[in-house]
């Protein structure tokens, strides 16, 4: 297989397209839309943002200290494209878009009601990177919509209909193809993926 080699870019995909939530001292609410995010630590539970320093939702985010990460669905896929594209400078994107936002539990920041799973965030640390800064968060709450949990309890997250980011568009995830820890327990199955690959070189 013939391969090109390209200058370094960013190219990691997929990746998360998150809602965030923000507000200023006055609690006039934002929404911005973010592809760079990710988990960076589970105890304590924390996560990243990088956000250009001329983006409006950027001093709104640094002088509270606090945000929510809004999951998107394949129903919120228009909104969360808007957010990216529109300025909350000139528009009220709760408004324009018919969006609700509820309170949080945690945090002084709205969430997105119609988002199915909320993460409430309180800013530990802001990285210059260059383009970017990173806001490294802590995970102070989590607001799960019971519609996703089944009668035992168990969070179901398909049924979220949650969507991804890929090379400028926006993918819905349709199936899965296996669970944590699959490739150790069927090995009869690894192997035979193994084999059918190679047959298809």
């Amino acid at each position: 297989m013939a391969k090109q080699q390209w200058k370094p870019t960013t190219i990691l995909n997929p990746v998360p397209a998150v809602m965030v939530t923000c507000s200023d001292r006055e609690d006039k609410p934002n929404i911005i839309t973010v592809a760079w995010a990710g988990t960076i630590n589970s105890k304590p539970p924390m996560v990243s943002i990088s956000v250009r320093k001329e983006r409006y939702s950027y001093n709104l985010i640094k002088e509270r200290g606090q945000f929510a990460i809004n999951l998107t669905t394949r129903r919120l896929a228009f909104a969360a494209d808007f957010c990216g594209v529109k300025s909350g400078k000139d528009v009220d994107k709760f408004d324009a878009l018919k969006l609700t936002p509820e309170k949080a539990s945690k945090i002084e920041i709205p969430l997105i009601k119609e988002s199915p799973v909320n993460i409430e965030c309180v800013v530990k640390d802001i990285i210059e990177l260059g383009s970017h800064d990173m806001f490294i968060a802590e995970i102070v709450a989590v607001d799960i919509d019971e519609k996703l949990l089944d009668k035992d309890g168990k969070l179901c997250m398909e049924r979220a209909e949650l969507i991804c980011y890929s090379h400028g568009e926006y993918w819905t995830l349709d199936k899965s193809l296996g669970y944590f820890g699959y490739s150790v327990t069927k090995k009869s199955n690894l192997k035979r993926n193994i084999k059918d690959k190679a047959f298809k070189r």
